[in-house]
């Protein structure tokens, strides 16, 4: 059961107001402002900044009326500019012709193109739709009843026109999805901000019960808007005369935008700050109408405005929350270009590296990563996390997760070695002496890749041997990636194996020398497991233990085959005389 607590609307009174945008929410705060985005991963998405706070405005733009128009302006251009900007989050479309040559041979980012265009646009249709419509359609009824209205009369009567033109605009505007999903984000906004104001704990089971409509909507401005207008122009004419017409009338409109702008601000801001049962008459048209501008909101919808508006909240207690902006989807050269940058700051400078990074996150071949394909944000952010992890030292594979052995995906991490290259070479000439239904020790398994290799190319009877047991559960997870069915057994070298016997025994057995380890790459030897390195004194030790046991866990005729580091070959060859045929690859 939902419990109230009931607060004096005066001491709960958000500081903080917002505006609907495309898949998402801007709120705004004393400091600072948020828009949380919801994109097509479903992922929310913020973009938070500092702004000027009212205290610190100049006091000429704090004054009354002034501080209305301000406010106007500010609305008009702030929330194109944070409407395009979730158009960016959300619609990850390919750039076309003309933003591409605008971008290179102009010099001009194209969104800013938009969002002046725009404007210029929402202006005109504003003019022609509440003013110059108006006008045409009082100066046809006078014709059509041979009359003149007067100056109020006919002011009234194109205010009433604008009421309906407003309204029918609205309306036809929400039978659009997009809009109706906008209009859904809108009410999600205002039971955020009631939600709080109630004093109740800001989440989505709180916010779902609150209601859509509040005293300082814009949609509550408007209407004020088209209602004051009706007076300051009724009087501007009265003093000029009633002789102004036509084009002359609506410029004298816009001139008087301003005093309309800032006087309906006063208003709204006045009445926001009462409950008085008196002055509810003036707030009833602006409450109607919000019933259509704004619509029951979902969970997830609910979830992003109380995310921005958290942010906001945090932003304004805590100057020091750093400024956040949004991730939006790149080309693939820009994000290839990007990862170049930050490793190499790192010293790392092998475009072998970045192109490995973005086209396996991409799961796409790394000549396909200079194109103007875009990344998704999501994509992006995870492209980052792997740089991130790289740039500490991490060896490459580790921060992708996994890596290719011989055509099969190996999971690898801070338990395993990591499988390299030249080991394909010791499994090429195992495999060459490998039927199907033979036995086959793989001795040292790590991640378990050259028994996986083994079992895949010739479904021989394969047994994985390792002392870490870490080590055998990842290979156990490798094997049933690749869908290879292994027997894992753990064992010190061939002590737990007691007399069987394998037609084949293939080893990568640590080799590298133990005061040797301090000298390897930081990659190496301060992430990949020393057990799996450490050979010993002078690196024999577990060719040592091969030599001595491999014959009896080998059946007549069997191989075995060995890896080795750069100049061990000859002493490990002259450890294993006993063997019928000895090879050097």
């Amino acid at each position: 059961m939902l419990s109230r607590q009931k607060n004096n609307s005066k001491e709960k009174r958000a500081s903080i107001g917002g505006q609907a945008v495309l898949e998402g929410v801007m709120m705004r705060g004393v400091s600072s402002m948020a828009t949380a985005v919801r994109d097509q991963d479903g992922i929310i998405r913020i973009e938070s900044k500092r702004i000027t706070q009212p205290s610190k405005r100049s006091k000429l733009l704090k004054l009354p009326l002034i501080r209305g128009v301000v406010a106007f302006v500010q609305s008009l251009i702030g929330g194109t500019k944070v409407l395009m900007r979730s158009a960016e989050v959300y619609g990850e479309s390919e750039p076309t012709k003309f933003e591409k040559w605008t971008a290179e041979k102009l010099k001009v980012d194209v969104m800013n193109i938009v969002i002046t265009f725009s404007m210029i646009l929402g202006v005109a249709l504003a003019v022609v739709l509440f003013m110059w419509l108006p006008q045409f359609f009082r100066e046809r009824l006078e014709i059509w009843f041979d009359t003149s209205f007067g100056v109020w009369g006919k002011n009234f009567i194109e205010g009433g026109l604008k009421l309906v033109v407003f309204v029918t605009y609205i309306f036809l505007c929400s039978l659009l999805k997009d809009i109706r999903r906008t209009f859904m984000y809108h009410g999600a906004e205002h039971k955020t901000i009631s939600c709080y104001e109630e004093g109740l704990e800001l989440n989505v089971k709180n916010a779902r019960t609150c209601t859509r409509i509040h005293d300082r909507c814009g949609t509550t401005f408007m209407v004020f808007v088209i209602i004051i207008s009706i007076v300051v122009s009724a009087c501007a004419e009265s003093i000029i005369g009633e002789s102004i017409e036509k084009i002359w009338r609506i410029l004298l409109k816009i001139a008087l935008l301003p005093i309309v702008a800032g006087l309906s601000y006063e208003l709204l801001k006045g009445l926001s700050k009462t409950d008085c049962f008196i002055f509810y008459p003036l707030k009833v048209p602006g409450m109607l109408l919000q019933r259509i501008t704004t619509r029951e909101p979902n969970d997830d919808m609910l979830e992003v405005a109380i995310t921005a508006f958290k942010t906001v909240i945090d932003m304004d207690s805590d100057p020091n929350i750093p400024e956040v902006q949004f991730v939006v989807a790149k080309k693939r050269i820009e994000v290839l270009k990007d990862v170049k940058e930050k490793l190499s700051s790192s010293g790392i400078t092998e475009d072998a590296e970045s192109e490995w990074i973005v086209s396996i996150s991409l799961n796409v071949k790394r000549d396909e990563l200079y194109t103007q394909d875009l990344v998704s944000p999501k994509k992006i952010l995870e492209i980052e996390s792997i740089v991130n992890d790289r740039k500490t030292g991490k060896p490459l594979w580790y921060c992708i997760g996994d890596t290719e052995f011989y055509g099969y995906k190996i999971k690898v991490d801070e338990r395993v070695l990591i499988p390299r290259p030249e080991t394909e070479l010791l499994v090429y000439n195992a495999l060459l002496e490998i039927d199907k239904g033979k036995t086959v020790l793989d001795l040292c398994t790590g991640s378990g890749a050259i028994g996986i290799a083994v079992k895949k190319e010739k479904n021989a009877l394969v047994t994985a041997v390792d002392k870490s047991s870490e080590a055998l559960d990842l290979a156990k997870e490798n094997a049933k990636i690749n869908d290879a069915e292994i027997e894992f057994v753990e064992s010190d070298m061939f002590s737990a194996l007691n007399d069987r016997k394998f037609d084949v025994i293939i080893s990568n057995p640590p080799y590298i020398k133990s005061e040797d380890i301090n000298f390897l790459q930081i990659e190496v030897k301060n992430f990949e497991p020393i057990m799996a390195l450490d050979g010993g004194v002078d690196g024999y030790d577990f060719y040592k233990i091969i030599a001595n046991n491999a014959k009896e866990h080998l059946n007549e005729g069997g191989y075995l085959f060995l890896e080795c580091g750069i100049g061990q070959a000859r002493d490990i060859a002259d450890m294993l005389k006993g063997f019928k045929h000895i090879e050097i690859i």
